[in-house]
């Protein structure tokens, strides 16, 4: 196996052409012909029991040519790269130039390439110094929270709807005379001044008292999900059949031994003072470090791969789609909800997915010129949290290479940005 490297007219990239042995290529030519022979018929021979030479007269030479140069150049080319301290950063643009049986096998590959980073002022950047402080209103709106999931509902028999009541309602919508889909539900309930129907609704359930029936007009939003709906005026006949309201517990030592491990209403107000105090912090450090990284990364200059981008769009959007799965979606049933394009929801993230890489790639600069490492010990501690999680014993994770690398590189990044916090004004 041979390699010739030639640098393109594009930056961060290079054209590799690769010459693979005809030896290498005829016995993967053999592997695929042993793998697939059961899958052919052939006249004159039992299913899958026809030679080599006869299935390639019968389909054609080339038959077995794409499977084998599948086979065979994945594991050769990645074995190139490293050989060569290639650092392809994308999917290489693959160009055959010669291929058959007895042949050397010689193609290019186009690849895109890690780029250099030149590091602009990392050290003694000047930061705004981020503080949040706790007030009686924050610890009042946590307490009115916690009302609020201690509330119970009581029913409401002698007046009608006022806006905050929970409703027990039926409807069913009309749109030019016809009833639609979606649009008939029985015992729904609908809190007022929640926002979830169609703007108006809610506004027009204040007022009607239980039994009452009564027709409310609306209009879809013209943004509205469903094609046939948007911009259109709906009719809804409704029934009311219970009033509840909250009944919010009164703030006192009863509650707070009612609903927390305290004995007296203070040591409440005290432990969810400490809490939020906690929470600021945590969210001071994290603005703080991001802030930190922004300087940093807006000092270096870094010409970054479109492939780079397009792996990080790609990361995104796996994420996305985990996110959905859970909700019963897959990504083309939500894109047809928003109406949009694959093309059109990628590029919303091109600037993020720009944003992350080039943190990215200054932090490895920064590891770099710091020679930053992880500490086995802090590897190993890791490694036992995430075994309690999984079920498995941390020496069982450590065996998952994959999965190691990514804790050190974590704990590396962690350790670069408290570095340009630490050294920072």
């Amino acid at each position: 196996m041979s390699i010739k490297i030639e640098k393109t007219d594009n930056t961060n990239e290079l054209k590799l052409e690769i010459t693979i042995e005809a030896k290498k290529f005829d016995e993967a030519i053999k592997k695929v012909y042993l793998k697939s022979v059961k899958y052919f018929n052939i006249p004159g021979f039992r299913k899958g029991k026809a030679p080599m030479n006869i299935v390639e007269r019968y389909y054609g030479k080339e038959i077995f040519y794409e499977d084998a140069f599948n086979e065979v150049v994945p594991q050769e080319y990645e074995t190139e790269l490293k050989q060569n301290n290639i650092e392809a950063v994308s999917h290489p643009d693959i160009d055959i130039t010669q291929i058959g049986k007895g042949q050397d096998l010689i193609f290019t590959a186009i690849v895109q390439t890690k780029p250099e980073v030149k590091l602009g002022k990392y050290k003694g950047i000047e930061l705004k110094k981020v503080e949040y402080n706790v007030s009686s209103e924050d610890i009042e709106h946590e307490l009115g929270h916690m009302q609020e999931r201690n509330a119970r509902l009581v029913s409401v028999e002698d007046r009608a709807v006022e806006k905050d009541d929970i409703t027990v309602i039926d409807f069913e919508g009309f749109v030019e005379g016809e009833p639609f889909e979606g649009g008939k539900a029985e015992n729904h309930e609908l809190t007022i001044g929640s926002n979830t129907f169609i703007p108006g609704f809610e506004d027009q359930i204040i007022g009607m008292k239980i039994d009452e029936e009564k027709e409310i007009n609306v209009k879809f939003p013209d943004e509205y999900f469903s094609e046939e709906l948007k911009g259109k005026d709906a009719v809804f006949k409704v029934k009311l059949h219970e009033i509840k309201k909250k009944e919010m517990p009164k703030l006192d030592d009863e509650f707070a031994k009612d609903t927390s491990e305290f004995d007296t209403l203070e040591e409440l107000k005290k432990s969810i003072k400490e809490k939020l105090e906690e929470e600021n912090k945590k969210k001071a450090k994290y603005e703080t470090q991001d802030a930190a990284i922004k300087s940093v990364s807006d000092n270096t200059k870094i010409e970054i791969p479109s492939g780079m981008i397009e792996t990080e769009i790609d990361n995104m959007i796996q994420e996305i789609e985990q996110r959905l799965k859970y909700q019963g979606l897959n990504l083309e049933n939500y894109l047809n909800l928003i109406g949009k394009s694959n093309e059109e929801f990628r590029k919303e993230y091109e600037e993020e997915a720009k944003i992350s890489v080039k943190n990215k790639l200054v932090l490895e600069a920064i590891i770099k010129a710091e020679k930053i490492e992880a500490d086995d010990e802090t590897v190993n501690s890791k490694l036992e949290e995430m075994s309690k999680m999984y079920g498995k014993t941390a020496e069982e994770l450590k065996k998952n290479e994959q999965l190691v690398k990514y804790i050190e590189t974590s704990l590396k990044n962690e350790k670069a940005i408290e570095f340009i916090v630490q050294n920072a004004k």
